[in-house]
């Protein structure tokens, strides 16, 4: 009985471990997801901001990588000046690829 408790206690503190690690990894994501936030809010105007957030709705893998993009771009001084609507819509037209129409032709 001594051995199985002691696996037992090994067990919880494995878990516990887990857990523990696990929630650090949560805090680092919030911590880096707001500094990300922050940064934005700087670089985009509130209408830029407006039109990622509307697009996040629909495709939410496309806006995470315009924004990481965008924060690229300002860490190597491409930009130097807020991101207006307009730009942001240049933006996303080069960073993504253009849909391509499928046409079916019945013969």
């Amino acid at each position: 009985m001594n051995d199985a408790e002691e696996i037992k206690r090994r067990m919880m503190e494995q878990i516990q471990r887990e857990m523990e690690e696990e929630q650090q990894k949560q805090v680092e994501r919030e911590i880096i997801e707001a500094q990300k936030k922050a940064l934005l809010k700087q670089l985009l105007d509130s209408e830029a901001r407006a039109r990622l957030e509307r697009i996040r709705l629909a495709k939410p893998q496309e806006v995470e990588y315009i924004e990481n993009q965008i924060i690229a771009l300002y860490q190597m001084g491409k930009i130097r000046t807020r991101i207006t609507d307009e730009i942001l819509k240049l933006l996303i037209k080069n960073l993504l690829p253009e849909k391509r129409d499928i046409k079916i032709r019945r013969i």
